[in-house]
């Protein structure tokens, strides 16, 4: 396996791998439609494939889920865990959700 120097190493760190911000629809319990914004940062899978869950918040964006997934990888590689970091988002505040609503979500 090739040696990476600090440089090159920061540089594969300072950002995720992939990043994805979509907005979708979950059928609520009134029989309407709510439109929610979600996150996913893949930030690395050099160990293997990434993992991460998801946060369910009303204050979750992009900079919170890319530094969890960073958290992630650090975590990993540390217990020397062969995954990757990861981190999913939803922009909802969850006490606001019956139980079908939250499994629909």
């Amino acid at each position: 396996m090739k040696t990476i120097n600090k440089e090159d190493c920061y540089e594969l760190l300072k950002e995720p791998e992939k990043f994805l911000e979509v907005n979708f629809s979950v059928e609520m319990d009134s029989g309407g439609t709510k439109i929610f914004k979600g996150f996913r940062s893949q930030h690395s899978n050099l160990r293997s494939p990434a993992k991460g869950g998801i946060r369910f918040s009303p204050t979750v964006n992009e900079e919170k889920v890319k530094a969890l997934s960073t958290w992630m990888t650090l975590k990993c590689a540390v217990a020397d865990i062969p995954f990757g970091g990861a981190k999913g988002g939803v922009k909802v505040d969850p006490e606001n959700l019956s139980d079908a609503e939250e499994k629909r979500l």
